[in-house]
């Protein structure tokens, strides 16, 4: 991915969008293409680190029993203890903890009781602690070291359709920065597709009120790439052909 092509695409998305009372963020989609979703392999469900992070802060929920309950309470922006669990049963209040934070680690030997008493709106909405992000943690884990790690993690995900979205930062961050995490974002979706770029059909990159700009279309790139190489060979044939 041309380094010029993205900070381009980030300049012109500037342009796009008017400035507004709150600081927007950059949100980059990953069009896919020649994909079978319902092949596990060729599905992305991935959680990966921004180098230059979000530019915004993510809430972060730690359900844990007594052994981390403390350095939680310190470190996270919620604590629920395992004591605390059984007041957490109205699908209501869940829904409303689950739009709260961004991230819930959970404490590994509680795994049980947390897929009992969260799971149900957890589990469809994606918030579980997942293991992927690093949110399972062992009694005696630093989660200072963990916070700050999630505070620049993403989700890269396809769902039902072919396509990655995640946002790569805020209006606030330098062009250089969005630049180095939109080309990590798509270096890592690329080691991640059967055919890599191959799966690609183009990306986009927008602010939050603003229109959607076009950073790359891989396919009609190979496209011009293919005819350009069929007119060289066609022009060297008739160079022999005269000679």
């Amino acid at each position: 991915m041309n380094k010029e092509d993205i900070l381009n695409a980030i300049k012109k998305a500037r342009e796009s969008s008017k400035k507004r009372k709150f600081s927007q963020t950059f949100d980059l989609v990953i069009n896919l293409c020649n994909l079978n979703l319902k092949i596990p392999e060729e599905n992305i469900n991935t959680f990966i680190i921004l180098p230059q992070g979000k530019g915004k802060k993510s809430k972060i929920c730690a359900l844990v029993d007594k052994e981390l309950a403390t350095q939680a309470k310190s470190v996270c922006d919620k604590t629920i203890t395992k004591d605390e669990f059984p007041h957490y049963t109205e699908k209501k209040v869940l829904r409303k903890l689950a739009n709260e934070y961004d991230y819930f680690l959970a404490q590994a030997n509680l795994m049980v009781d947390v897929a009992k008493f969260f799971g149900k709106v957890f589990g469809p909405r994606g918030k579980m602690p997942s293991p992927k992000a690093g949110c399972i943690v062992p009694p005696n884990m630093d989660l200072k070291m963990v916070y700050n790690k999630l505070q620049k993690t993403v989700r890269l995900q396809t769902k039902n359709e072919q396509a990655v979205k995640c946002p790569i930062g805020t209006e606030d961050m330098a062009d250089e920065q969005l630049q180095e995490n939109i080309s990590t974002v798509y270096n890592s979706v690329v080691g991640m597709l059967p055919k890599d770029v191959q799966n690609i059909k183009n990306m986009m990159l927008k602010l939050t009120m603003g229109s959607p700009v076009l950073v790359k279309e891989e396919q009609k790139a190979k496209e011009k790439a293919a005819k350009t190489k069929t007119k060289t060979k066609k022009a060297i044939k008739e160079e022999k052909k005269e000679k």
